[in-house]
C-alpha cells in the first residue's frame, strides 16, 4: 500500500452537489485526495460515486461546491480542461473513435502545433507501440479501433491515460472486461504510478480488487458520502453495510424451476475464425451457463444465435424445428431475446429517452398505422420501470444519464416486452453493484421458473456456479466441457477454459 503518512493533498473537494432534472443525485460531498494514493469509490449504482468522479473529470459541472487542485480553486469546465489540469478519466465503457487507428486514439487532444504542421506519424506509432508493450498486450497500433475486443479497447484507454502523464487518473470499472492476467498487469501499472506520486481513483464493485489494490476507500449511498477510511480498517461486511444500509442477505441462490422440453438446440454451429462445431441444447426452465476466458468465442456464439453475425454452417433448432436466423428481426420473430455484453454500444440508444429505449423492440405495441401513440408508449414503459425498480429522475431523460445498473435493467425490460421464450444474457451483471446484482439474480431465477430457456454468459465463476443447472465451457472457439451443476467447481471450469497450449506451457 502507498505511504499516506505525509498526506499531501492533491484534490480538495468541498460541498460538491449535483442535480439532474431537478433531482439531487449528489449532496454536499467533502473529500480530500492525497498524492500517491489509490483511493476507491464504492457504492450501489446510482449512489453518486461515478457522478462525483465525472465532476472531477469535467464531464459534469457541479450544481454547487468547489474543487481545489494543489491548493488552488479550479473550474473544470469540460474534459479537455480536466486533461490540461492533469486529470484523466478511463470510462467504464470504452470510448474511442472507431475509424481512427489505435495510435491516433492515443494522441487525441495531446498534439501541439499549427494546422499546417506535419504530423509525426513515426514518433506517434513508436510511442503507441511502447505503451502497448508496457501494458503487455499484443495490439497492432496501426489498425483501426473498430473490431478490437472490449478488453483491448479498455487497454487502449489505459494507455491513453499513461500517455497523458496525468496527476489524477480516474478508473471507472476498468477491470470488468479484462482477464485475470490483464487485471494483474493493470494493478502492477497502477501501483507503479502511485509510487511515482500520482493519484488514482478506482471505482469497482469487486471488493477483492479494492482490498488488493487500494489504500483508502470512500463509500457513497443515496448521493451522500457516508464514510472515508483506510481499507485495512474495514471488513467486507462493514463495506457492504455502509453501501446498502443493511446486512447483505444471501443473494447467490438458485430458484426452483420445472425443467421442460428442449427449447433451443444447436448442432455443429461453425463460423470460420471465431468458433467451430458448437453443439448443445437448452430446455424450458433451464439456466445453462457459458463460461470461458475472454476471447474464447462465447459472445460470437451468442451473436450468431441472435442473427447479428450468423454462422457459416450448422443448425439452429427452436422447439425441434430448424430455423435460419439471418438477422435479429428473425430471432425476435422466433421469440429469442439478447441482452448484449457491451450495453453502451450495442444495448442502449444513448441520447433517446428511457421510455423510448424500453419500447424500442415492440413498435407494434406502441403504434397504430405506423404512428406512435405516445400515451401507450408512456404507459408500457411506466409498467416496466415499476416492475424492474428502475431508478431515474424522469422517463424522458436520456438513458445515457442513468447508472450502469439502471441502463441494464432498461435493456432487460425492453426484451421482456417481446415475451421471449429463449433469453441470451451476455455478462448481464458486468459493472453492476452488489445490491442490483441481487435483483438481477432474482429476475433470472424468476424468468427460468416461468418456463423460459436461458443461456447465461458470465466471467464471474460464483455467478455461474450459483445460478446455472449446467455450465458449458469454451476455449479457443470450441466447447471443451459440459459440467452438471452437482459437479461444477471453479477448478473444473477453469481447467476446461485454459487453452491446451497454455496448459502445456504451465506444466
Amino acid at each position: 500500500m502507498g505511504q499516506l503518512g505525509s498526506q499531501q493533498t492533491l484534490i480538495e473537494a468541498r460541498g460538491i452537489s449535483k442535480s439532474f432534472a431537478g433531482v439531487e443525485v449528489l449532496r454536499d460531498v467533502d473529500l480530500h485526495l492525497y498524492r500517491g494514493e489509490i483511493h476507491a469509490l464504492l457504492g450501489e449504482n446510482g449512489a453518486g460515486k461515478s457522478t462525483f468522479a465525472k465532476i472531477l473529470a469535467g464531464v459534469h459541472r457541479p450544481t454547487r461546491g468547489s474543487i481545489a487542485l494543489n491548493g488552488d480553486v479550479v473550474e473544470i469546465q469540460n474534459p479537455l480542461a480536466a486533461q490540461r489540469l492533469g486529470i484523466t478519466l478511463i470510462h467504464q465503457e470504452p470510448l474511442s473513435f472507431p475509424d481512427l487507428s489505435v495510435a491516433e486514439n492515443l494522441v487525441l487532444g495531446r498534439l501541439a502545433g499549427s494546422p499546417w504542421s506535419k504530423v509525426p506519424w513515426k514518433e506517434i506509432e513508436e510511442e503507441a507501440a511502447q505503451l502497448m508493450t508496457l501494458l503487455g498486450v499484443d495490439i497492432d497500433v496501426k489498425r483501426p479501433m473498430r473490431g478490437l475486443s472490449i478488453a483491448d479497447q479498455q487497454m487502449v484507454e489505459i494507455a491513453r491515460a499513461l500517455a497523458s502523464d496525468s496527476r489524477l487518473i480516474i478508473m471507472d470499472e476498468p477491470t470488468a472486461p479484462l482477464t485475470p492476467k490483464e487485471v494483474e498487469t493493470l494493478f502492477s501499472i497502477a501501483r507503479r504510478l502511485r509510487d511515482e506520486g500520482r493519484t488514482i481513483i478506482f471505482i469497482s464493485h469487486r471488493l477483492e480488487e479494492v482490498r488488493a489494490l487500494c489504500d483508502r476507500v470512500t463509500i457513497f449511498r443515496d448521493g451522500n458520502k457516508v464514510a472515508t477510511d483506510t481499507i485495512s480498517n474495514l471488513t467486507d461486511a462493514d463495506i457492504i453495510r455502509l453501501m446498502i444500509g443493511r446486512s447483505l442477505r444471501e443473494y447467490l441462490k438458485k430458484q426452483d424451476a420445472q425443467i421442460g422440453d428442449v427449447a433451443l438446440e444447436v448442432k455443429g454451429l461453425t463460423k470460420a475464425g471465431y468458433f467451430k462445431d458448437i453443439s448443445f441444447a437448452i430446455r424450458r426452465g433451464e439456466i445453462v451457463g457459458l463460461g470461458g476466458l475472454v476471447g474464447a468465442g462465447r459472445t460470437d456464439v451468442a451473436r450468431a444465435l441472435f442473427g447479428i453475425a450468423p454462422a457459416d454452417k450448422g443448425e439452429i433448432l427452436i422447439k425441434g424445428t430448424a430455423v435460419a436466423i439471418s438477422d435479429p428481426a428473425v430471432a425476435i420473430d422466433h421469440r429469442v431475446a439478447f441482452v448484449p455484453e457491451d450495453r453502451a454500444i450495442a444495448g442502449i440508444f444513448r441520447t433517446l429517452s428511457v421510455e423510448q429505449n424500453i419500447t424500442a423492440a415492440v413498435p407494434e405495441k406502441i403504434s397504430n398505422a405506423g404512428i406512435i401513440n405516445f400515451s401507450t408508449e408512456h404507459e408500457i414503459a411506466t409498467d416496466s420501470i415499476q416492475k424492474l425498480s428502475i431508478r431515474l429522475a424522469s422517463m424522458r431523460q436520456p438513458i445515457g444519464e442513468l447508472s450502469g445498473g439502471n441502463q441494464q435493467k432498461s435493456i432487460l425490460a425492453r426484451w421482456l416486452l417481446t415475451d421471449p421464450e429463449i433469453l441470451i444474457l451476455d455478462e448481464p451483471t458486468r459493472g453492476i453493484d452488489i445490491g442490483v446484482k441481487a435483483e438481477f439474480y432474482d429476475m433470472i431465477g424468476e424468468l427460468a421458473a416461468s418456463g423460459r430457456a436461458i443461456l447465461l454468459i458470465s466471467s464471474e465463476l460464483p455467478e455461474l456456479l450459483a445460478l446455472c443447472d449446467r455450465v458449458l465451457v469454451m476455449s479457443e472457439g470450441r466447447i471443451t466441457a459440459d459440467i452438471p451443476r452437482a459437479e461444477a467447481t471453479q477448478e473444473s471450469i477453469m481447467h476446461a477454459a485454459v487453452p491446451r497450449s497454455a496448459e502445456v506451457r504451465a506444466s
